[in-house]
């Protein structure tokens, strides 16, 4: 078979990859892809965007399956597009990548279905907003409405942060704050079956400690180390299955990814978000200790039959540390050479770096993630750490303390 996959971060990297170990899995097209593409098994990079030209190409190419990594074009409506031209494609239509093109739109559904969540209240007047907020206790979360890259999320801890955020904005979802720790879960749907992925802890903010502003992701670990069985048990029935019976209730028929971001508190779990694509980099971990034919999956999301489908997961954990270039998520320099060592114990995802005159060249924020398994977390980090001191990356930051 033949694989196109749509993306030019780490997380198409890592889902190249995948798919590539596959025996069944011939050529795998990336557009754009990235320098690690490039240089990946079974993969070839191709300069495509506009979705005509990659429904075509998909055609011309004999691509069995296309799969889309990042949320703009499924929020565009891609799979609509090629559902129309009768293309095999794995996401979201356009209805259902609403549930994160717009977190009052997902908010709404949540309190429809009664998915457990956080208290809301949605904001168009931002006049209305700003009074809003100067009587409420402090802290709240304030979400801007629409995409924002993962960075559209301010923990406000007194008015004036939050007077600031609203007059930034057009439409916001203001939130009660709660108090826990947050949770990624990964799954597949086929609109008839959720499959939940391993459980991961990302590191959004940029410096140690959890502090700075919000990143795209400084790293992560598989599975999270402070969630419970019983705490999983509880996802599934208060988050996972009322989300499902509301996919079918509204006729969102697809199949694709749902990426549930959850905060478990002494009440239980809560729903954050939806993401309805791959997290980056929690991606990076989490497909490394998948024992499963990636591609079988997909091909089974695609045919509705994940109810046959039973996953298999590597013992362990998995420890994903990303580089950043200097500066990020501010003002960053590229065009820095990069020095990938051949023999590690470990994968190294390109993110943000391209391939041109036999050299890797940094190109983005978050250049690279550093990803290592091993039976326990504590060595996982460790070798993660190490693999990182035999990278060449100059004015390159990366935190101290993913998974620690």
């Amino acid at each position: 078979m033949n694989f196109l996959v749509i993306g030019n971060g780490g997380r198409e990297h890592a889902i190249a990859w995948k798919l590539s170990q596959s025996d069944n899995v011939e050529k795998i097209y990336c557009a754009p892809g990235n320098g690690g593409t490039f240089l990946e098994n079974k993969c070839r990079n191709v300069n495509l965007s506009e979705f005509k030209e990659l429904a075509d190409f998909a055609v011309e190419n004999s691509v069995d399956y296309t799969f889309v990594g990042p949320e703009q074009p499924l929020v565009d409506g891609i799979v609509d597009y090629f559902n129309e031209r009768k293309i095999k494609i794995i996401g979201p239509d356009k209805s259902a990548a609403m549930l994160e093109g717009s977190k009052s739109f997902a908010k709404d559904f949540m309190k429809k279905y009664g998915i457990r969540t956080a208290k809301y209240e949605v904001f168009e007047d931002m006049k209305l907003a700003e009074e809003y907020v100067k009587d409420l206790e402090h802290p709240i979360v304030i979400k801007s409405d629409g995409l924002e890259g993962g960075k559209g999320v301010l923990i406000s801890n007194n008015v004036e942060e939050s007077l600031e955020k609203i007059r930034k904005s057009e439409k916001v979802v203001i939130e009660e704050y709660l108090q826990g720790f947050e949770v990624s879960i990964l799954s597949i749907t086929d609109s008839e079956t959720i499959v939940p992925f391993l459980s991961a802890k990302d590191h959004k903010q940029v410096f140690d400690g959890n502090k700075g502003p919000n990143t795209g992701g400084m790293g992560v670990v598989s599975p999270n180390p402070f969630f419970t069985s019983e705490q999983m048990k509880d996802f599934e029935e208060n988050i996972m299955i009322p989300t499902l019976n509301g996919i079918k209730h509204e006729s969102m028929y697809f199949c694709g990814i749902i990426f549930f971001g959850l905060m478990v508190t002494d009440k239980g779990c809560h729903l954050l978000e939806y993401n309805m694509r791959m997290g980056d980099p929690e991606t990076q971990a989490v497909l490394p200790m998948m024992k499963n034919d990636f591609a079988e999956i997909l091909i089974k999301a695609h045919e509705k039959k994940l109810s046959e489908v039973e996953m298999e997961w590597e013992n362990g954990s998995n420890c994903v540390v990303v580089m950043v270039s200097d500066g990020y998520p501010g003002k960053y320099n590229t065009g820095v050479k990069l020095g990938i060592p051949s023999q590690i114990d470990g994968k190294i995802f390109i993110s943000g770096a391209k391939y041109e005159k036999d050299e890797l060249i940094s190109s983005g924020g978050r250049v690279l993630g550093i990803s290592s398994h091993s039976d326990e977390l504590d060595d996982a980090i460790r070798k993660t750490y190490s693999i990182i001191d035999e990278v060449e990356f100059e004015n390159s930051y990366f935190r101290m303390d993913i998974g620690r």
